[in-house]
């Protein structure tokens, strides 16, 4: 059991981590004359670590997730879904969305299709929640940045959310507040060709150059917001704002996330720093549910497709699941 779990630490931290790559920043900065124990220093080591830990662990996620989704074209994805009816096929569209590795805005197009398509709509707003909140690049991350524990409670949490946000849509029977020209699209199923190797090994780098490009300004702007925290922001300061005891800090995080546009990638590195300065657990996860499932660009582009009622009912199932999630965490942060 002991070689296990030293086994599964290595890979955690080294792996996943790549805490020897932060070593390595620190070793090469002091060589070049830099005071790593300095404010500027230290805010180097992070920025630099961080960023490239991140767009390894990227790169390598989006190619093989975008190789296996070569495999399920929107046609046939949305002739499985259309098999399942009620929680069963929240749980499905919720599960899909763990698989797509998109932000929310990139989330919409594809909710618009599958809503066009005919599949329930409570079914659609599952994928639509779970697919920027929750994806293996997260459970990859987070694993690598808080342990195995925080990570797989993280995305539990999430697709209880899509489930259940999903869910309750469904029951509030608003079919009719999407948009006229979604609700009379043509529904048109057609055959993905066959793909060879070379082809969907084309589509992965396609897909990662592609992702790569639209996170890669989100992700350098959350690591410096990242590092600046680290280093410049006093502990007492977090803690008396965001810490745990603070009953506000949840509603605060998540409000103040709202307006931000990042994905997953990009809310990470201002999460590590929170959490390292105290801030209490579930405050730091609603800042990222919100920043990531909520924000100001993605409600836009959702109200071209749902109307005023149908887009409120989500903002608020959406925003009182993410604190109500915050608050648990919270309350139960001894368990992690």
């Amino acid at each position: 059991m002991n070689i296990i779990q030293s086994a599964w630490l290595f890979f955690q931290n080294q792996i996943l981590g790549m805490r020897w790559l932060n070593q390595l920043v620190g070793r090469l900065l002091t060589a070049l004359g830099m005071d790593i124990t300095s404010h500027l220093g230290a805010s180097l080591q992070f920025f630099l670590y961080d960023t490239v830990k991140i767009f390894v662990l990227l790169s390598v996620l989006i190619f093989s997730i975008s190789y296996i989704q070569s495999f399920f074209p929107p046609e046939r994805t949305k002739r499985i879904l259309s098999r399942f009816h009620g929680i069963g096929a929240n749980t499905l569209a919720a599960l899909l969305g763990t698989v797509t590795p998109f932000c929310s805005c990139s989330s919409i197009p594809l909710f618009i299709g599958f809503t066009g398509a005919g599949l329930p709509l409570g079914v659609t707003f599952s994928f639509l929640i779970s697919s920027p909140l929750v994806d293996l690049g997260s459970l990859i991350l987070l694993t690598g940045t808080f342990g195995s524990k925080i990570a797989i409670a993280y995305v539990l949490v999430g697709l209880v959310l899509a489930v259940l946000g999903g869910t309750l849509i469904e029951r509030l029977h608003l079919d009719n507040e999407v948009e006229e020209f979604i609700r009379n699209a043509g529904r048109i199923d057609l055959d993905s060709p066959a793909l060879s190797l070379g082809d969907r090994l084309e589509y992965a780098k396609d897909q990662l150059i592609s992702t790569v490009k639209k996170v890669a300004p989100y992700i350098f702007i959350g690591v410096t917001i990242g590092a600046f925290i680290h280093n410049f922001i006093p502990q007492s300061t977090i803690e008396t704002l965001l810490g745990r005891e603070k009953w506000y800090s949840v509603p605060l995080a998540t409000l103040t996330g709202i307006p931000m546009y990042a994905d997953i990638f990009g809310t990470i590195p201002v999460a590590e720093s929170l959490f390292a300065k105290g801030a209490g657990l579930g405050t730091i996860l609603s800042f990222m549910m919100s920043v990531t499932a909520l924000s100001l660009p993605s409600m836009i582009m959702l109200r071209k497709a749902v109307k005023p009622k149908l887009l409120t009912a989500f903002f608020i199932i959406v925003t009182v699941g993410i604190m109500l999630i915050g608050f648990l965490f919270n309350s139960f942060a001894f368990l992690f």
